[in-house]
């Protein structure tokens, strides 16, 4: 029988405080660099955790838009938008070498994540902003993305992600969170969605086609309200249905 091996992530140190709960079940973490939400203090906290852990420490940065939680793209210039993902990472990484800690990847955020799937000139701005960090950092990014192919183009190892707990359009955009079958919030459905796309390398879309993907991380959200149910109930059944959960 075919096993299987996934990583599983979490944003974190966005302002909920459940990383405690969170961590046991969870094999990596992208910590918020305060662009859309964390501060020097926090990021500190989170990594700590993540340390006594064992878990595998990312950085999280983000378009600088804490009202929006970065969730909202920014009219913004380029050199604005890389003075501040290079400020977001600079004082990440002072926490991490405080802790003794390797940065183990980098995951854009929100609005940040989603446009530089499909834009090319994001996507250049944004690698140029953390080309300092191509050699010792994964990057995680959505499959088949444009950042993704720019990323292997220019020397970037890449991690594909995907979702544990957001539906896909058939294009393989997530569906919008404006809309109301964004989430996906019960365990069991969670399960069902996930399997497929470790399994067989595809994914079902709301339109209900499975559509081709690969993925060697899979998200919850830590903001997601069912988040801990979530992970408590795929940390059971995942090795049950020959899935190993990466430590």
């Amino acid at each position: 029988m075919n096993q299987f091996s996934i990583d599983i992530n979490c944003d974190v140190g966005e302002g909920v405080g459940n990383e405690a709960e969170l961590f046991p079940f969870i094999s990596s973490c992208n910590i918020a660099c305060g662009g859309h939400a964390g501060t020097k203090q926090t990021m500190l906290q989170a990594a700590q955790l993540a340390k006594a852990r064992g878990i595998k420490v990312g950085a999280h940065p983000s378009y600088p838009d804490q009202a929006n939680f970065g969730r909202e793209l920014m009219d913004i210039t380029d050199a604005e938008l890389i003075e501040s993902i290079q400020s977001q990472l600079s004082t990440f990484i002072e926490v991490l070498k405080e802790l003794q800690i390797p940065l183990h990847h980098i995951k854009a955020h929100g609005a940040l994540y989603n446009q530089t799937a499909k834009d090319e000139h994001l996507a250049k701005v944004y690698l140029k902003a953390i080309q300092d960090y191509k050699d010792m950092a994964l990057l995680y990014v959505p499959y088949n993305s444009v950042v993704a192919k720019l990323a292997k183009e220019n020397g970037f190892r890449v991690a594909y992600e995907g979702f544990a707990d957001r539906n896909y359009n058939a294009d393989l955009s997530l569906v919008s969170r404006k809309d109301e079958n964004a989430l996906i919030q019960n365990p069991k459905q969670v399960l069902k969605h996930i399997l497929p796309m470790i399994k067989t390398g595809k994914v079902c879309t709301v339109t209900e086609e499975f559509v081709e993907i690969s993925v060697q991380t899979l998200c919850i959200h830590g903001d997601t309200a069912a988040a801990l149910e979530i992970l408590t109930y795929i940390s059971e059944e995942l090795p049950r249905n020959q899935v190993h959960i990466e430590k």
